[in-house]
């Protein structure tokens, strides 16, 4: 199985929505951490079943949330290059590679 890494960006995007939602309702930050580990699981047992995007790049889309793991599949590895919000602007995270 494949070992997850995480961009130091996308690593603060996901603590900074998981905390908003804990702020908007208690429990719901937890709630989006768990989806997240969720598709995290899903994409190391399945690396490309999600398709292409932006060349090398694959993207999960969580279910309850308006979040995409954007990610890389590498030899022994997914490198997590962001955890994006759907309506934000599409290419930023680009530059990280």
């Amino acid at each position: 199985m494949y070992e997850v890494e995480f961009h130091d960006n996308a690593d603060a995007e996901m603590r900074e929505a998981a905390a908003y939602y804990e702020q908007q309702v208690s429990g719901l930050g937890y709630d989006f951490l768990d989806e997240i580990e969720e598709g995290l699981n899903r994409i190391r047992e399945f690396p490309l079943l999600w398709s292409s995007y932006e060349g090398e790049y694959r993207r999960y889309f969580l279910k309850r949330f308006p979040y995409g793991l954007i990610y890389r599949v590498e030899a022994e590895r997914i490198h997590i290059i962001a955890v994006a919000h759907i309506r934000r602007e599409p290419s930023y995270w680009k530059e990280r590679g």
